[in-house]
């Protein structure tokens, strides 16, 4: 399992990035061992993301049971942290960046940790607002995971901005598609 140092060094670094910090990116070592062991941090935001999970179903019907409900759930939770290191392999095998994708692809995995917190503080608040705001919440929270995403992109690569963004398309289209995938099949209804 992960110490509690290397989760502190983690989320510092992930939140450095946010700041556009470059010497948050040492808080990543460029090796395959620590781009490996930061998929560790699936089974550390797991109990996160269940909390995120049973306030997001709160006020949503699903056309599914429950053992159902929590296997695709579970499915889609892995896949998710699997679906752009996978891709982005290839991208990089063929970009000549794949001396650089273990820290790459472990700062992104670090941003995880965060960012679910964000993520549930963020549900808990359009919770409590006014229908009108929770669009506006919801759109904030997209511009702040992806201005985070392509401030590591551009950090960790080196990449110019047009480059962060055909990535930041190639990360987030699967993820989207799979999550209409996900609510399609469990029959999402808004709650009444």
């Amino acid at each position: 399992m992960l110490s509690a140092a290397e989760i502190t060094r983690g989320a510092t670094g992930a939140l450095g990035l946010l700041r556009r910090d470059p010497a948050a990116l040492l808080c990543f070592d460029n090796t395959m061992e620590a781009c490996l062991r930061s998929f560790r941090l699936m089974a550390v935001t797991a109990p996160l993301y269940v909390v995120y999970s049973l306030i997001r179903y709160a006020n949503l019907t699903v056309a599914v049971d429950t053992g159902e409900l929590i296997a695709i759930e579970a499915m889609s939770y892995v896949i998710n942290w699997l679906l752009f290191p996978v891709i982005f392999y290839e991208v990089a095998r063929r970009r000549g960046w794949l001396d650089r994708y273990p820290r790459y692809i472990a700062a992104l995995n670090w941003t995880n940790l965060p960012g679910i917190v964000i993520a549930i503080v963020a549900i808990v608040i359009k919770m409590v607002v006014p229908a009108a705001v929770d669009g506006i919440i919801e759109i904030a929270l997209q511009a702040l995971f992806f201005y985070w995403f392509l401030v590591i992109t551009r950090l960790a690569l080196g990449t110019d901005w047009a480059i962060s963004v055909v990535l930041l398309a190639v990360n987030w289209i699967p993820s989207f598609f799979l999550l209409i995938i996900v609510d399609r099949y469990i029959g999402v209804l808004a709650g009444t």
